[in-house]
């Protein structure tokens, strides 16, 4: 796998986080779901941290996978400071004065987006949870 600076998360906020991401990305605008968005959002600033965090686990462990035969190409090396830039970008971002609902709604888009792209958002969301109901660390290596 890439490498990217250490995210610590406790594996009830990456079930949180997870959850968030799946709502935003399943919304139909029931009205049980316009309420379970409204209670996130009322975390505002919190929730953009918890985004911000969340999206630079996933895209250091989880969409950045590189097999090992292949870790000391030129390709993975690429890869490694790319994610790098992502994961401090959407931090960054999500940490900055002023970001709260409106932030991490916009953030959790761009990691659908990213999760679509490579495979499934159910997939990863599912492996994710997995992890963290396991116990196993939730640091971005």
């Amino acid at each position: 796998m890439t490498t990217s600076p250490k995210t610590q998360l406790a594996p009830e906020q990456i079930l949180r986080a997870a959850d968030y991401v799946e709502l935003v990305w399943k919304e139909q605008g029931s009205e049980q779901e316009k309420a379970a968005l409204a209670e996130f959002h009322a975390d505002g600033p919190e929730l953009a941290r918890l985004v911000g965090e969340f999206g630079a686990l996933l895209l250091a462990d989880y969409l950045t996978a590189v097999p090992d035969e292949h870790a000391d190409c030129e390709s993975a090396y690429a890869l490694g400071k790319l994610v790098t830039v992502a994961s401090r970008y959407l931090k960054r971002w999500c940490l900055a004065s002023g970001a709260g609902a409106h932030t991490a709604w916009i953030a959790a888009g761009f990691l659908i987006e990213v999760m679509q792209e490579a495979d499934q958002v159910g997939q990863f969301l599912y492996d994710i949870r997995g992890d963290a109901y396991a116990g196993r660390p939730a640091a971005a290596a």
